[in-house]
């Protein structure tokens, strides 16, 4: 928008000689003497119709009784000249008496007619006129119209638009033509890859060639790509292609990392003993964001078990899962209700294929899973006088149908869960298929993870150790379920207790049709690798819903990043005995 501001410098040349030099009757000898200051009579403004003059003169200066100053004068012509509605500034000046006379002339700008968008596609034109101050009928008026642009384009960055502008604006008389300029995304183009296919990094880039560029939902996808624990580092460039100022290259370079790893877990309770195991792991296997698994736990428990999925999913793309799992417990305890009422032998084959998708909302998604477990008990040893055997009769094949619905709405932007998720899971076994058993289970389950740094601002100072990246968090994990029938195989029960429910106590010690279990954790960091962890797990596994028949413990946990990932040691004080557990990652 160009606009010239006009002076007569003729005028003021004109002024300078005839109003400031000397007057007749200059003695003689005084030739280079100080010609006698004029004074302002009268200060007034012409040429403005619609414009009021005490508005133009509040900006002015000069007022009348000062001396005539070309310096002041000047300064007032541009003065009203930046109020906006002027095209042209002009100063006059007349005898008045002994004095001078004053008058500022104005030419206003042209009444608006019509204000014309074009190049807007994100937003129509009356969407936009309502960030526009400027209405027709009114005097064009540059400054507040520059503002209606400057609101315009905040509008487009505020929604994640950052890279549209106005790229130009045509005054003709009354009608004024704004074009706005909305780059488009040309090229995306992806290095640095080695091992990951391009294509499994393109996938988490939604954009599309021709879309209009939103850093938003940018931002969005780069967190899901960074959170696929494929790459150290991902960084972004962008380019403009030669001679097309509407488009944008983006320019997305990833550092890869190892993506196979070893774990080992760990497990001590008092009367248990020493459990534990090794697991392999992949999850970019060949490259292709496919995840492989293997491991197994001795002790007590063995266990066996390998899986292979490709975890990715959206409203187009099918996820997809299969594994097995092997599992022989020679001399289990037989628990009813936390009491031991046996020792047995167990040996159970559980093979599964599953295959989901993501609804249009990414937010929501289903998995569906076909399940078979072949489940053997034998040699019931060790029992207490009058006990219950409502576990060997059980013995046979359970054929299953899964169906589990999320919703995920956690934060995409960080590397730590921020925000809840909740699931909902049906269970129906089907005699149809080929099972012994015909139910329905059913249960539902939030995760909360919460940031108190904002809560706990100046109450305490850890010097910087709770940061955005690393922040002070409470987690809680709410499940509750049922079923249709009150006696179910042993197989298919609820069952608490161990290093991922009730830490407090063994594992399964607690089995039933109905179920609930609450567990909170305050994850405190004291370095930005290591975490203290205080946590409450509450709970009952039961054939019916006792709410005051629960069970709880207490305890402390360290968690440590590792290059394998984070390092878990949890402390549970249960009621009968005190457990130690470790593994890699959080509980939940």
């Amino acid at each position: 928008m160009k606009m010239k501001l006009k002076y007569r410098l003729i005028i003021i040349m004109i002024m300078s000689v005839s109003l400031f030099s000397g007057i007749s009757g200059i003695s003689e000898g005084a030739e280079n003497s100080e010609p006698p200051l004029r004074y302002i009579t009268t200060v007034g403004v012409s040429g403005n119709a619609h414009t009021a003059t005490e508005y133009i003169l509040n900006v002015v200066d000069t007022k009348p009784g000062m001396p005539l100053s070309r310096d002041m004068i000047l300064n007032d012509i541009e003065a009203i000249y930046n109020q906006g509605f002027f095209s042209y500034v002009d100063a006059d000046f007349a005898e008045d008496g002994g004095g001078v006379s004053l008058t500022f002339t104005v030419q206003e700008n042209p009444l608006i007619e019509s204000i014309n968008f074009t190049g807007n596609t994100i937003y129509t034109t009356e969407q936009l006129m309502k960030e526009v101050f400027s209405q027709e009928g009114t005097v064009f008026n540059r400054v507040f119209f520059r503002n209606d642009l400057d609101r315009i384009q905040e509008k487009y960055h505020k929604d994640g638009y950052v890279m549209v502008r106005v790229s130009d604006v045509q005054i003709q008389g009354g009608n004024i033509y704004v074009t706005i300029l909305e780059p488009k995304v040309h090229d995306i183009i992806i290095q640095g890859n080695t091992k990951t296919k391009t294509y499994v990094i393109r996938r988490e880039i939604k954009l599309e060639d021709g879309d209009i560029f939103n850093v938003t939902k940018f931002r969005h996808q780069l967190g899901k790509l960074q959170g696929l624990g494929y790459f150290e580092d991902v960084n972004v460039a962008f380019d403009v292609p030669e001679d097309e100022d509407s488009m944008v290259d983006l320019i997305i370079t990833v550092k890869e990392k190892r993506t196979a790893s070893v774990g080992l877990n760990l497990g001590y309770g008092t009367e248990s003993g020493l459990s534990g195991g090794l697991t392999y792991s992949d999850t970019n296997l060949f490259g292709r964001g496919l995840a492989f698994e293997v491991g197994f736990n001795e002790g007590d428990e063995a266990t066996y078990w390998t899986t292979f999925s490709s975890p990715y999913m959206d409203a187009k793309t099918y996820g997809w899962r299969v594994g097995a799992r092997y599992r022989s417990y020679d001399d289990r305890y037989y628990y009813r209700q936390g009491r031991r009422q046996f020792n047995f032998d167990e040996r159970s084959l559980s093979i599964f294929a599953g295959i989901g998708k993501k609804f249009k909302n990414e937010d929501w998604s289903w998995f569906l899973t076909l399940r078979r477990e072949d489940a053997k008990y034998s040699n019931v040893h060790r029992a207490i006088p009058g006990y219950i055997d409502d576990l060997t009769p059980w013995d046979g094949i359970n054929q299953t149908v899964e169906l589990q619905l999320t919703w995920d709405r956690r934060d995409p932007y960080v590397s730590y869960s921020k925000g809840f998720i909740w699931d909902t899971y049906l269970e129906q076994a089907l005699q149809v298929l080929g099972g012994d058993y015909e139910y329905l289970k059913y249960w539902t389950q939030a995760r909360i993870y919460l940031s108190l740094n904002k809560i706990v601002e100046g109450l305490a100072d850890m010097g910087g150790t709770w940061s955005d990246e690393n922040p002070l968090m409470f987690a809680a994990r709410l499940r509750i379920g049922s079923a249709t029938e009150d006696n179910l195989p042993s197989f298919a029960r609820y069952s608490l207790g161990g290093m991922n429910s009730l830490r407090g106590y063994n594992s399964r010690s607690f089995e039933g049709s109905n179920m609930y279990m609450g567990n909170f954790e305050l994850r405190i960091p004291i370095a930005s690798a290591v975490t203290v962890v205080g946590f409450y797990d509450i709970g009952n596994a039961d054939t019916k819903f006792d709410w005051s028949n629960y069970h709880d413990d207490y305890g402390l946990g360290l968690r440590v990043k590792t290059p394998f990932g984070s390092l878990r040691v949890d402390y549970a004080h249960g009621k009968d005995e005190n457990r130690t557990y470790f593994g890699f990652g959080e509980m939940f």
